[in-house]
């Protein structure tokens, strides 16, 4: 398969090969798969203190004879503190049991739970490969909201791998035809009440994806480009292919991206 080489200015070059890992064929079971994994593996571990609960000095006797006792008061055995004494009448109130105030957590999370999802290393490779095709097909990037240009898609010279500027970024994203994911990826205000209450007030939707080939002036220029990643093919992995999950981010190659990807037999 060939696809239509572009340079920055929108000029048509010689068509390029694409490697074999691009006939992968379409599996969201498993790009979701993959993508769950990396989610869980990045979560940190929480649980409750081993003392959370149990700070109440709240002993209470059950014994006959024992004047601090409960025993002949005709109350249920719940664990209490006294809070007030008058003589030998003890005035308690609830502590320690999970049904009392400030009491322990009946099933409080574990430190020891197992958070993290597994997947087989070829299983993931698979899926890379799939997220790697689905980039290309425009009907699937289209429906994760990407606004292409009639070209899509397309591969840029490597020329773009040495852009020094952010404004040099913009301009060439705005000649191949991308201005529209350039406002696409803007951070926006979240109406009131769908996400203010978890601490989340603006969002910021995925933009474009530039696959290069090594480590270049792009990526410190694109820095500040909200929503647009700049990515080496060999950190390439199903998360930054398809975020949450949805396969087909609008992605630019560029030719020493695809070169490496052949070169190294990346993911196959």
């Amino acid at each position: 398969m060939k696809l239509t080489t572009y340079s920055l200015q929108k000029q048509k070059r010689p068509d390029t090969e694409l490697p074999v890992q691009f006939a992968e064929a379409y599996r969201p079971d498993l790009i979701k798969r993959s993508v769950h994994a990396l989610q869980s593996a990045a979560r940190q571990a929480y649980g409750a203190s081993t003392e959370a609960g149990y700070r109440h000095s709240s002993r209470i006797s059950k014994r006959r004879r024992n004047y601090r006792g409960c025993y002949g008061f005709g109350i249920s055995r719940v664990n209490r503190k006294i809070l007030s004494r008058r003589g030998t009448r003890m005035f308690w109130v609830g502590a320690f049991s999970p049904q009392t105030v400030g009491g322990r957590r009946a099933h409080p999370p574990k430190q020891i739970s197992k958070m993290e999802k597994l997947i087989n290393k070829k299983e993931n490779q698979k899926a890379i490969r799939s997220a790697m095709a689905a980039t290309l097909n425009k009907d699937l990037v289209a429906q994760r909201g990407h606004q292409l240009p009639t070209e899509y898609p397309f591969i840029v010279e490597s020329a773009l791998e040495q852009a020094q500027k952010t404004k040099d970024v913009e301009e060439a994203l705005i000649k191949l035809g991308f201005e529209n994911e350039l406002e696409r990826s803007l951070i926006k205000k979240v109406r009131a009440g769908i996400a203010t209450m978890r601490g989340r007030k603006y969002k910021r939707k995925k933009g474009l994806l530039i696959v290069t080939g090594s480590d270049c002036p792009l990526a410190k220029a694109a820095r500040n480009l909200s929503g647009i990643d700049v990515v080496k093919a060999q950190d390439l992995n199903a998360e930054l292919l398809a975020p949450g999950a949805f396969p087909g981010r609008a992605t630019i190659w560029t030719e020493h991206a695809l070169e490496i990807v052949k070169k190294e037999k990346l993911f196959s």
